[in-house]
């Protein structure tokens, strides 16, 4: 109970066709520092209740016209009725147990010659502190209910937010893309103008995190596997993998992670598969190369493997080493590395970072 609830004055009104009982039970509460009132019937005590501003109802049990009971059901549709306490001559628990299923909060046996009046005054005290921590409770409920709906707006805003960062990044990803492929057909220097065309493929894996962003509802981590098998349809449409008959296959179990995290996957995945491309079938012929996924026990391990001629320091054509730097970079941001593993066929890169 609040202090300010403390400090007011308990309003009580006490149901009674007995008249002497109900000026008894008046001047002994009114000693105890109630205020109260008291009405001969239910009709009265109900029409008096309607009116408001009783902290707690006390009735008897008989009555003319209607018993407590009765009186009780009829209490008990009134808005925010008070907590009623029954009061009964008779010590029969089977009345009790009535009063108590109909909806009072205790009972009172009428005894004059006992401690009728203390037990009342205590009963009334008791009922007015559990009403107390009734409202308080209710109005604790309430808070948290809206606190919750605040948070859900707020979060709906956020996310509304964050799909549309990642829509206008990923349409400013795409300009980006558009205006270096056509920086590099202006290009007669093949050297130049391959340079440009990997740096438009390294734009595009990280445009299609940003686009799986806000196509999807939790923006706060992605589905890789999804990723990388998008990603494995757009390079195997490009030019390097289409026309020279090369195949990617993805074979990926499901798993969420990071955004980030997948943005350093997509670029080191980029640069694996151009390098096969780009080094491990120089026949001409078509390859296959193959991208796996999977979780052990705390950490993933991504595959890239090819059934080309092979990787070795003798065998591997000199380039810039500017894929070399950005995939270590990339496994850094990981905290995971990148080695390349024997295979009985072309050759097999692994990458291996946490999960967490």
């Amino acid at each position: 109970m609040s202090q300010e609830e403390e400090n007011r004055t308990i309003s009580v009104l006490y149901i009674d066709d007995d008249a002497g009982i109900a000026r008894l039970v008046e001047r002994y509460l009114g000693r105890q520092g109630y205020k109260v009132a008291t009405a001969a019937d239910g009709a009265t005590g109900l029409a008096r209740l309607e009116d408001g501003g009783f902290d707690v109802v006390a009735l008897d049990h008989f009555m003319p016209g209607e018993d407590g009971l009765e009186l009780l059901k009829r209490l008990s549709k009134l808005p925010n009725p008070p907590p009623a306490i029954y009061v009964t001559a008779s010590d029969e628990g089977r009345i009790a147990v009535a009063a108590l299923k109909q909806g009072a909060v205790d009972y009172v046996i009428k005894d004059v010659q006992g401690a009728f009046l203390d037990l009342l005054d205590r009963a009334i005290r008791h009922a007015v502190e559990q009403a107390s921590i009734k409202r308080e409770k209710e109005a604790a409920e309430r808070e948290l209910l809206e606190s919750r709906d605040r948070l859900a707006a707020l979060l709906e805003q956020k996310t509304a937010l964050l799909h549309e960062v990642g829509h206008r990044v990923s349409n400013s990803l795409q300009l980006i893309s558009s205006l270096i492929s056509i920086q590099a057909t202006r290009i007669g220097d093949p050297h130049a103008r391959d340079a440009l065309l990997q740096a438009r493929e390294r734009v595009q894996a990280v445009m299609l995190v940003h686009r799986r962003l806000y196509t999807s509802e939790e923006v706060g981590s992605i589905e890789i596997d999804k990723y990388l098998m998008a990603m494995a349809e757009e390079l195997q449409s490009g030019v390097s993998a289409s026309e020279q008959g090369h195949r990617i296959i993805v074979e990926a179990a499901p798993l969420r992670i990071a955004t980030d995290k997948a943005v350093s996957v997509g670029v080191i995945v980029n640069e694996l598969i151009a390098n096969a491309l780009k080094y491990a079938f120089p026949n001409g012929k078509g390859g296959t190369i193959r991208v796996g996924l999977e979780k052990r026990d705390e950490r993933v391990v991504l595959t890239v493997e090819d059934n080309g001629i092979g990787y070795s320091e003798d065998t591997q054509p000199k380039g810039t080493g500017m894929g070399t730097l950005i995939i270590g970079a990339m496994a850094k941001t990981l905290q995971g590395s990148v080695e390349r593993q024997p295979c009985e066929s072309g050759s097999r890169a692994v990458l291996s970072f946490p999960a967490v």
